[in-house]
């Protein structure tokens, strides 16, 4: 009896010793929130029933539950967002971000990134919310031009001790932001290369006394991982002059050792099990996006080497990402009812039914969709112009048949872009369209006009026929064209219209949704239709009166 005790007391003693050698964290990880801890439909799984999602409250009770297991068996837990984390949902935007902050108080995260959504209702908005946050944002490659000092709040990187293993935790964000965002909103930021950055920084934190490198990122992994590898790392296309994209997370794995961990945004693609850069093997996460989903990644770190082990999606779970179903997990009724109070404020008049759609108006993929058109044709009535155009990005969502709430027509058009108006000639409204058909771009969304086109011509002579109003265009003939001012800032490459004169632009003082709701308002039902306002013609040749222009261009520019 006494040598089976001593043989048993042998066994606990090696397994204490082997489990004192090693780190358990719990990472838990959000990107892309947008404001999306409101329970909502998961249209996603079943338009037709689609299962309730808990949101807010659902994320909260599963990351107690993760931190009372881990407790109990002496692990650790890190909470980290990656972005993103308003613009989109009511309750976010409708509060500046400031609810969300508040809950993300309230739940504890540990560090959040800076998406370029942050950006949307203002920088100096950004700062007042940010300022609320009582945990550390992080943000290494955006600085303030003039001082040359990083955003107010934030740093570009925190050291969190853990059991005696430090990590440290580098903050980066897209390069996508300037191409993104109002540059008003933006003004006097400059932001750095994102890869020069995150090399810095590795070497400080290890001089500091890192042990694990994570860099927590507002970059995305493509959706297609490995084709994107094989293409830019591989054959070598990350180094091509004319690429137009800034570095994605993959990039910067690739291009920078030492990242032992990447929790990654900005790309609304999930992945079950993180992604493992080849040659320097760094772990990139990321979530779905818009509350839908948590992610979970259980990490091993040994104590002796300091250094990342091994990891494991958790034992009861299918992949490391969690679907916040509603059922599967009751919202903690505290966070429930401080979130409910929360969007009846932020969502006051969303239920109000501005109109009937007679059909689904869907939004589909292409430079046409029938509630794409829909908003267009709101936009030419609202302007009384002759021609309308916006970014194929400008538009979100469907719209279901039935009764439509202004709350559907907030989730079509959830930005706060502004209508406007511009007297130009003819010669510059077809360069604009010719703009948004060059090299791989896929056009405009429009209404007034008929627009055809054929990749198979050299850049800026793909337009082969237009038409304004039924009429054939006229190079010098003065229009009136609808647009929103966050084009005419320049944003989705239209750098040309900042060229226009302010004298020629007129400000409408009402924002696109408005207009959209207005659309309905004014009709007993509303349907919508695809037409021939927007067609890519393989083999099309030029007009008359474009085959001219063109001529007359070529001329100019050779003498």
């Amino acid at each position: 009896m006494k040598k089976i005790f001593v043989f048993i007391s042998l066994i606990l003693l090696f397994t204490a010793v082997i489990h004192a050698e090693e780190l358990v964290l719990n990472l838990l990880f959000s990107n892309d929130v947008h404001g999306g801890i409101d329970e909502v439909p998961a249209t996603f799984i079943n338009p037709d029933f689609p299962p309730p999602l808990g949101g807010g409250a659902a994320a909260a009770e599963y990351i107690k539950r993760v931190r009372a297991k881990a407790k109990e068996n002496g692990e650790a837990v890190l909470l980290l967002d990656a972005g993103d984390f308003f613009q989109g949902h009511p309750i976010g935007t409708m509060t500046d971000g400031v609810a969300i902050i508040k809950y993300m108080n309230w739940i504890g995260y540990d560090a959040m990134a800076i998406g370029n959504h942050e950006f949307d209702n203002g920088y100096d908005t950004l700062l007042e919310t940010l300022s609320l946050a009582e945990f550390p944002i992080v943000c290494a490659n955006i600085i303030v031009e003039e001082t040359g000092e990083f955003i107010p709040g934030c740093l570009p990187y925190i050291l969190k001790d853990i059991d005696g293993i430090t990590l440290g935790i580098i903050g980066i964000s897209t390069l996508d932001t300037p191409l993104m965002s109002f540059p008003e909103n933006i003004k006097g930021l400059k932001f750095l290369d994102a890869a020069e950055v995150t090399e810095k920084y590795i070497k400080i934190v290890k001089d500091e006394g890192a042990d694990i490198v994570l860099v927590l990122g507002h970059m995305g992994i493509p959706y297609d991982v490995e084709s994107a590898y094989q293409y830019d790392i591989v054959e070598g296309h990350i180094n091509d002059p004319d690429r137009r994209w800034p570095d994605n997370a993959m990039h910067i794995a690739c291009k920078v050792p030492g990242i032992d961990i990447f929790v990654a945004g900005h790309i609304h693609k999930g992945y079950n099990k993180p992604w493992e850069e080849p040659e320097n093997h760094t772990l990139i996460t990321q979530n779905y996006g818009y509350g839908s989903n948590i992610g979970h990644l259980v990490i091993t770190i040994d104590t002796e080497t300091k250094s990342i082990s091994g990891w494991e999606v958790p034992a009861y779970i299918d992949g490391s990402l969690i679907t916040l179903f509603g059922e599967e997990f009751i919202g903690d009724p505290w966070f429930k009812q401080k979130i409910d109070s929360m969007q009846a404020v932020a969502e006051k008049g969303m239920d109000e039914i501005v109109g009937f759609a007679g059909m689904h108006l869907s939004r589909g993929s292409g430079a046409q969709s029938i509630i794409g058109n829909v908003v267009m044709d709101a936009m030419l009535e609202e302007t009384d112009a002759d021609f309308a155009f916006l970014n194929l990005g400008g538009v979100r969502d469907d719209i279901e048949e039935g009764p439509v709430s202004y709350r559907d027509i907030f989730d079509v058009l959830p930005f706060e872009s502004e209508v406007i108006t511009m007297k130009i000639p003819g010669s510059k409204l077809k360069e604009i369209i010719e703009v948004r058909v060059a090299g791989g771009r896929h056009g405009l969304r429009v209404a007034g006009g008929e627009v055809e086109y054929s990749k198979k011509y050299p850049d800026f002579q793909r337009v082969t026929d237009l038409k304004i109003g039924g009429e054939p265009w006229d190079p010098d003939k003065i229009y009136t064209v609808a647009t929103t001012d966050f084009l005419m800032q320049g944003n989705s490459g239209l750098t040309l219209l900042t060229e226009i004169p302010e004298k020629q632009i007129t400000y409408k003082y009402i924002i696109l949704r408005d207009a959209l709701a207005n659309y309905f308002r004014r009709r007993e039902v509303v349907n919508g239709k695809i037409d021939n306002r927007w067609i890519h013609e393989p083999d099309a040749t030029h007009s008359e009166v474009i085959k001219k222009h063109n001529q007359k261009k070529d001329q100019l520019s050779s003498n």
